[in-house]
């Protein structure tokens, strides 16, 4: 009985709480982790260091640091660690099951008083006519001694207990609940590690635009200086050039450290030591949103989806804790058994055997068995009613994320045609500056317009990718499909 208690004791902490906080993470990444991939509330940021860093450069594709995320995730670590402990208090609720065997023996010198057990002069003057003559002459001795030699096997087995059966029942159900535990953890860490590595991405983009205006800023510069040193421009242009140059070098600065602390935050998810060089083998991907029925969705979210699964079998497990409550008040049927032998020197050895059943009925406990069985039944009651929540906010989260992946394409089709525009107005205005028609101050503006173009690109794309993540998220498919919902190399 003690063991049953402390079994339906975890059982509560293994379903009740440690899931709860899985679930809250289980349909997508909040906003906040996504603008801030580092932040410490994120319980899925850490990670186990793999290798010390070296000078070689690793390349590194997007399947390589999920595959990395799943060797070193700190979060899946423990999740891991929860599901084998769970296995573990399986097999100790087997053992219940079966015979318990213990085979026990020892040999050892026992020295006896035997005025201090009740044998004093007069009461062994009885019994010496029952000792050898040489006994007898030479006088019986207070103190005495023997070599005690025994070997005993103990046999215990339950037959029949209502809490054991269904504390057994409730640790394989709480077994199933640490496995979806689990593989929510592996979809968390896919979503969390494919977010900083398309952010990397994305960093890295903008240091090519950044530097490529750079570029073109550096070669207006230098036309606005020979247009004034023919006397065909005035030093205002040149000094307008000159601005635009340097504001683009500060630019390319804040693209550069932006890049190098997201690249940080992608060696800390997967376990790559902060000054190991990466090369991100991997360009940003793109694919056309694959446009599919709301029902099509939810369906594969209820089929798929760890966290709902995961509810599901701590319904089942608090079910049967609540039924393990309310068999305490069944007998409890047990054999307990044992045969030894015991050899003592001079005497010879002897068998001792006992064979005993035995039937445990509880009489009055009704306060604390009916105290029992209602903790188990509001446990089960609540965990019925966070999975009706459940199912609603999948629905939701279903909704919110085939719109929001739908807004998001089609941000990036205008930020596409945007680019376009802007790269189409510079290159009309530089035909004008050459030709004499402008100075740079339309020239700039027109460079300002292209520059925060291809950023919002970039954002833009990186944004859909989320959207598309999320999506592959709340329906349950991150961990097989985000390849196909992000799109091939």
């Amino acid at each position: 009985m003690n063991w049953t208690k402390q079994t339906l004791a975890m059982v509560f902490c293994a379903t009740f709480g440690a899931s709860v906080g899985m679930i809250a993470v289980a349909g997508s990444t909040s906003a906040a982790a996504q603008q801030n991939p580092g932040s410490q509330q994120n319980p899925f940021y850490g990670s186990m260091t793999a290798h010390p860093a070296t000078d070689a450069v690793l390349p590194l594709s997007l399947d390589d640091a999920v595959r990395r995320g799943f060797q070193t995730n700190l979060g899946l670590k423990e999740a891991e660690a929860g599901e084998t402990s769970l296995h573990g208090e399986e097999m100790e609720a087997l053992q219940e099951f079966l015979p318990t065997i213990t085979v026990s023996g020892g040999t050892g010198v026992h020295e006896y008083d035997l005025a201090a057990l009740g044998f004093g002069p007069s009461v062994i003057r009885k019994f010496s006519a029952f000792f050898p003559p040489q006994t007898r002459a030479g006088g019986i001795s207070l103190i005495t001694k023997a070599d005690v030699t025994n070997g005993q096997v103990n046999y215990d087995q339950t037959l029949y207990s209502g809490p054991v059966i269904n504390g057994y029942k409730a640790i394989r159900a709480a077994q199933q609940v640490a496995h979806f535990q689990k593989m929510t953890a592996r979809g968390e860490v896919v979503q969390q590690v494919a977010t900083a590595y398309l952010r990397v991405i994305a960093a890295a983009s903008d240091v090519d635009n950044a530097r490529a205006l750079l570029e073109a800023d550096r070669v207006l510069e230098q036309q606005a200086e020979a247009r004034h040193s023919a006397g065909t421009a005035a030093k205002l242009d040149v000094l307008r050039a000159q601005v635009e140059l340097q504001q683009q070098e500060q630019r390319l600065l804040a693209s550069q450290n932006a890049r190098d602390k997201a690249e940080i935050l992608l060696k800390r998810e997967i376990g790559i030591a902060p000054g190991q060089p990466v090369q991100l083998t991997d360009p940003a991907p793109y694919s056309d949103l694959i446009e599919r029925s709301e029902q099509e969705l939810l369906a594969s979210a209820y089929q798929n989806r760890q966290d709902y699964q995961n509810l599901t079998a701590q319904a089942k497990a608090n079910y049967y804790v609540l039924k393990a409550r309310q068999s305490e008040r069944l007998p409890t049927l047990s054999f307990s058994g044992n045969y030894g032998v015991t050899s003592v020197s001079g005497v010879g050895a002897h068998g001792t055997m006992m064979a005993m059943g035995k039937l445990q009925v509880p009489i009055f406990r009704e306060a604390s068995l009916r105290g029992e069985a209602d903790v188990a039944r509001a446990q089960l009651d609540g965990v019925e009613h966070q999975l009706a929540d459940l199912r609603a906010n999948i629905v939701a989260q279903v909704r919110t994320a085939q719109m929001d992946a739908r807004a998001a394409q089609k941000l990036l089709e205008v930020a596409r045609s945007n680019v376009d525009l802007a790269r189409q107005a510079l290159a009309d205005e530089a035909d004008r500056y050459k030709a004499g028609v402008d100075d740079t101050l339309p020239l700039v503006r027109a460079q300002a317009t292209l520059a925060s173009a291809e950023s919002n690109l970039v954002q833009s794309l990186y944004q859909y990718n989320l959207a598309k993540l999320a999506l592959a998220r709340s329906t349950g498919v991150i961990e097989q499909q985000y390849r196909d919902y992000l799109g091939e190399k």
